[in-house]
């Protein structure tokens, strides 16, 4: 299924009562039908408790169960709501934002919505990036300056890679890392960057195996007089564009514990940023709200811990 409402008049329309909602995510999780999710049999029935009970192993499951909205206690039509409004708005939106929008009573549940919607916004099994891409790093937070290689008190260390398409910037990484040491940078790299692809990068030594990982290493401004942002111009314009968002939308009240998921909604929004419709977005994000595995709140506020 691929379609998606494009203006707030047709969201209302499509979606008016639970039973629109439940229709919109069967169809997106099941196209084909119902597929048990412990032996993968293409028969069911649903019964009256709302489970779907497969034919051949007796396995029970709700629509929602292992999704973003696994266990929710709120209907379906409010977090159609949440997803729209987070879509619609370009620059994203603060916990308190959604909070009034919604109508809710709890600033606590807004804050942990986004951030279980933000969990939604990385596609298991995504593509890495490839061809020639630029990769740097960037300090987030903190009042002090510190030393590169070495840690910076109160900041935390963000890698950005940024495809090179010759005539713009195509699509991007953030990764949250340890430090700039050799094997971090490494680490990042072989999550977010195919093998076989042209890494440019400056000549910092943290990056001298390359090679060795398959990767082809291009040090940039290396023999000419190219110094500051215009050394590496494209993962520079990420960092400014990154940090004004944080400031911007979020006042720059980001925990370093949970940078991450602001990581992850800021690598969503700009590589669908020529997206013509946010109505697409919004579909995007409710099929991925049904293929990442779900995230309770707890472990959210607990913060999320995937440096390498």
């Amino acid at each position: 299924m691929d379609g998606y409402p494009t203006t707030m008049l047709e969201f209302e329309e499509w979606f008016s009562s639970e039973a629109d909602c439940r229709a919109y995510l069967y169809e997106i999780r099941w196209p084909d039908g119902f597929v048990c999710p412990q032996c993968s049999h293409g028969k069911g029935w649903e019964s009256n408790r709302e489970l779907y009970v497969c034919a051949s192993c007796g396995h029970q499951v709700s629509l929602t169960s292992g999704t973003v909205f696994h266990r929710t206690r709120k209907p379906l039509m409010l977090w159609f709501r949440a997803m729209w409004h987070v879509t619609n708005q370009k620059h994203g939106v603060s916990a308190l934002g959604l909070q009034r929008a919604l109508g809710l009573g709890s600033y606590r549940t807004a804050w942990t919505w986004l951030h279980k919607l933000r969990h939604a916004m990385v596609r298991p099994g995504r593509d890495r990036l490839h061809g020639v891409v630029e990769v740097d790093e960037t300090y987030i937070g903190g009042a002090r300056s510190g030393k590169r290689g070495r840690g910076a008190e109160g900041k935390t260390l963000v890698m950005i890679a940024v495809e090179d398409k010759g005539t713009g910037i195509g699509r991007i990484r953030l990764q949250q890392i340890e430090d700039a040491s050799g094997q971090s940078l490494t680490d990042a790299i072989k999550a977010t960057i195919e093998p076989g692809s042209n890494i440019r990068t400056d000549g910092w030594r943290g990056y001298n195996s390359l090679k060795q990982h398959g990767y082809s290493h291009e040090i940039a401004g290396r023999g000419d007089c190219i110094v500051g942002e215009n050394l590496l111009p494209l993962a520079h314009r990420i960092a400014s564009l990154l940090k004004r968002w944080l400031t911007g939308t979020h006042q720059g009240a980001v925990q370093p514990s949970h940078l991450d998921y602001y990581l992850d909604e800021y690598t969503f929004r700009f590589n669908r940023r020529t997206s013509r419709s946010r109505g697409k977005l919004f579909y995007r994000l409710v099929q991925q709200a049904l293929m990442v595995d779900p995230v309770e709140g707890k472990e959210i506020r607990g913060g999320k811990k995937s440096m390498t």
